[in-house]
């Protein structure tokens, strides 16, 4: 079966916010959704602070996956699960460019290619 993808829950908001702020309302969907997660893979973007607050409030356990300083390339372990969907999403051409007006319709947008991804995929996967 082919690797098929689904996307638990999105988040827009001004890109004044950074990520360890905007995760809060990201991760409170998150436990709405799947209470029983456990273990979060997140970029080096976020800050001990969040990391605490996920663990003593949901009991999320967020694994911080940081970059290579090597310059050169080295695949890292569960690097490409962090960084993986948003190459999968910079395909759809909606999502290139900022033209939405509003969070809403940015979060609707991001749904849209995400379940087109999904779909291409399990079709992929049913005509074998």
């Amino acid at each position: 079966m082919a690797d098929v993808a689904k996307l638990l829950t999105v988040v827009a908001h001004s890109c004044c916010i950074s990520d360890t702020r905007g995760s809060h309302l990201v991760l409170i969907r998150l436990f709405i959704l799947l209470p029983h997660l456990l273990k979060l893979f997140v970029d080096g973007g976020y800050q001990q602070g969040v990391i605490d607050w996920a663990k003593a409030l949901f009991g999320f356990l967020l694994e911080v996956v940081e970059r290579s300083e090597i310059p050169q390339f080295v695949v890292l372990p569960k690097r490409w699960i962090v960084e993986r969907p948003f190459a999968w999403l910079a395909w759809h051409r909606r999502l290139s460019k900022d033209f939405e007006h509003s969070p809403k319709s940015s979060e609707a947008m991001v749904y849209i290619a995400s379940n087109s991804i999904m779909l291409r995929r399990y079709t992929l996967c049913d005509s074998f």
